[in-house]
């Protein structure tokens, strides 16, 4: 009885104590954020500026930029602008060869280089129950070719009904010239986890072979939580963000319960 007037007590006291508490952050000059690429059917690139914490003013979309993309193999395109911070061309890279990002914005020049890649080969992606600790997990596998006699990086995006939902790196490394997989995990089977796939959810896959600037940059994304660290720099002349050069191909389904595969306990 004691332990638990004691416990009321300590709850009371917490429940009841209000203070407010002034959060010290430092303010930082605004900085442009780049999210640039070439792709097997567009070169596009968008702008943007990062805000202060205290200023909710959402349009940070950049307009009146110079946008120019030089290749290796001598071809140059400007890209014109489309709306919301977009700059976009419909030209296409070439794989191997090196694209150049120039921009030029209120007497600021920042630039970036990256170099396409192969068009990757998509194996198989199908549903299965695995087996973990007499638990039934409902997985998504990815199978796919890796792209032979080169060193390969590749991105991997899933998107459940239109909305980004996991994305994930590989390197060749492990079965280099083989095949590849990726495991993506929805949750235990009659979870209410909000992330566990329903009948009929739709799911879109884009599979992207990358170059290793691009795959250092995202990686480095991808452990930032944990380091405590910025992503590294991607552009030279100060702004944030990456361009990558890269060849991608896409994935559609509609998810069904009767479609998933049993797994036995790895």
């Amino acid at each position: 009885m004691r332990k638990i007037i004691a416990l009321l007590a300590i709850s009371a006291v917490l429940t009841s104590c209000e203070k407010e508490i002034d959060i010290d952050y430092h303010q930082i000059e605004p900085l442009y954020v780049v999210e640039a690429s070439v792709s097997d059917n567009s070169m596009q690139a968008r702008i943007s500026m990062t805000n202060d914490m205290d200023n909710n003013d959402t349009s940070s979309s950049i307009s009146g930029a110079s946008v120019t993309i030089t290749g290796s193999d001598g071809s140059s395109e400007t890209l014109p602008y489309v709306g919301d911070g977009t700059y976009k061309s419909i030209a296409c890279g070439t794989p191997g060869v090196e694209y150049r990002i120039d921009i030029e914005l209120d007497g600021h020049h920042f630039s970036a280089t990256s170099t396409m890649q192969e068009m990757p080969e998509l194996n198989e992606f199908h549903f299965i129950w695995q087996n973990i600790l007499q638990q039934r997990y409902l997985m998504a596998e990815l199978l796919f070719q890796d792209i032979p006699n080169e060193d390969n990086w590749y991105f991997v995006h899933l998107y459940k009904n239109d909305t980004g939902f996991r994305w994930s790196l590989k390197r060749d490394d492990v079965n280099p010239d083989g095949e590849l997989q990726q495991l993506f995990s929805f949750g235990r089977e009659d979870s209410d986890d909000k992330d566990m796939l329903r009948e009929g959810d739709r799911l879109h896959l884009e599979l992207r072979a990358i170059d290793q600037r691009t795959y250092d940059y995202l990686y480095s994304m991808q452990i930032m939580d944990n380091t405590g660290t910025n992503p590294i720099q991607n552009f030279t002349g100060g702004c944030l963000g990456y361009f990558s050069a890269y060849s991608e191909v896409t994935y559609d389904c509609i998810y069904h319960v009767a479609d998933v595969e049993e797994r036995e306990e790895d």
